[in-house]
């Protein structure tokens, strides 16, 4: 067996619902053991049903009111405080803010120029350095740099006057704030996964992929998990991140606040844990754009690709890559149980998302639409970070793909939390 005699997936679900777990997603033929999986197959096929591709849409367009939700800016704010009101309107009963302070040293703006920013050429840009981030290499270089990479800070490189004006204020330092609410395990209260997206963006533009797609996936489980009739096992935590775009400066203030508060028992005696112990971290970032490699002019495809998949990526070189990587198929056997349109894949490229903070300290991945450091950081995805992040850029095929990622993550916690419908 696979997983059987790994401590951390026996620790996670129990040995026997291990057993179920693993004959339920076909990676234990050989069992000796009878396990009937119906009730637990059925009560997340039922879950699964719950999400819609017109529930996906109206809670991401919902998002582009406020531009690219700049950090240091009052459209974050407002999305902030649309978010949590969503959020308690969802079910969700439990819902905070975290503050942290924001205050580095002034930098000079780079201004990214681009080919063209009409939608139909879908171009990269020819500014910045080329390579993951703009610093160079930093994907697969098999791949080949055929599209430079950046931060588009020139707000006349987008022609839409509503979305530029929408995003002219420029950001400050200062106190930021990021929400989170919880659904509270029945049994085991004190055990917990995290569920992330960050909600900032930046480029001049609406945000819509980066990361519009994976708050509104975020939002979209939420409300599904805290639906009167749903109860669960253990805990989960569904995080909204703030300044995942300035340095993953959101998820390493909760890491540094929460950590050492992880299954504190308070007040003494009552049963309620205010930071649960975690169990794993699931990020995601960037869900819609998976159309391949650039030509070899740097134009890319404005059809999503037949072969697209949601990508589940954990970090090779973290401290606990071995326990992270068997997370990571534990959701795609999910996905290849439950996603009705695309299939998911496992990469080891984890990187500049707001599960690394967490990767060393408990199992963490990320959900993507493709490999960020190997693609996205190739030029791959010429929406990443420009002005051609808006809602028009983007199809119900790009659509389908975000929500595929909802069903695969909502599928795997429903398993890994016990999750039951109440008749």
């Amino acid at each position: 067996m696979l997983f059987t005699k790994n401590y951390f997936f026996c620790n996670q679900v129990g040995a026997a619902k291990a057993i179920k777990l693993l004959m339920l997603f076909g990676l234990c033929a050989t069992c000796n053991v009878s396990v009937v999986a119906s009730e637990s197959a059925d009560t997340t096929a039922q879950l699964v049903s719950r999400l819609t591709l017109e529930s996906y849409k109206a809670t991401l367009k919902g998002l582009t009111q406020f531009g690219d939700r700049r950090q240091g800016t009052t459209r974050n704010r407002d999305a902030l405080t649309w978010i949590e009101q969503q959020l308690l309107q969802m079910g969700c009963d439990d819902v905070e803010r975290m503050s942290f302070s924001y205050d580095p040293e002034p930098r000079v703006p780079r201004v990214r120029k681009l080919i063209t920013n009409d939608p139909d050429q879908l171009k990269t840009s020819t500014g910045g350095a080329v390579g993951r981030n703009g610093n160079g290499p930093g994907g697969a270089s098999v791949y080949g740099y055929r599209a430079t990479t950046g931060v588009n800070r020139d707000s006349a490189a987008q022609l839409d006057e509503r979305i530029r004006t929408l995003n002219a204020e420029q950001p400050v330092n200062g106190v930021r704030h990021q929400v989170y609410c919880t659904k509270i395990g029945t049994s085991r209260p004190d055990e917990m996964y995290i569920v992330g997206a960050h909600f900032d963006g930046h480029g001049v533009n609406e945000a819509v992929n980066d990361d519009g797609s994976g708050t509104a996936l975020v939002m979209e489980l939420a409300r599904i998990f805290n639906a009167s009739d749903v109860r669960t096992e253990r805990s989960i935590r569904f995080a909204l991140w703030n300044n995942e775009e300035t340095g993953l400066n959101g998820s390493k203030a909760y890491v540094q606040q929460r950590q050492k508060l992880q299954g504190i028992e308070s007040p003494a005696g009552s049963g309620e844990f205010p930071e649960p112990r975690w169990l794993g971290m699931i990020q995601h970032d960037m869900m819609l754009w998976d159309h391949g490699a650039p030509r070899a002019d740097g134009s890319v495809s404005s059809e999503q690709r037949p072969e697209a998949d949601v990508n589940i990526e954990f970090q090779s070189k973290s401290d606990l890559a071995t326990n992270s990587m068997q997370l990571a198929f534990i959701f795609k056997a999910a996905a290849d149980k439950y996603n009705t349109d695309y299939p998911a894949t496992v990469g080891p490229h984890m990187t500049n998302t707001d599960s690394t903070p967490f990767m060393n300290i408990v199992p963490s991945i990320s959900l993507r639409e493709n490999e960020r450091g190997a693609h996205t950081g190739a030029g791959w995805n010429p929406t990443w970070h420009t002005p051609l992040d808006v809602w028009t850029t983007f199809s119900d095929k790009d659509f389908r793909l975000g929500l595929n990622a909802a069903q695969t993550t909502l599928s795997a916690i429903s398993e890994l939390t016990g999750a039951k419908v109440e008749e």
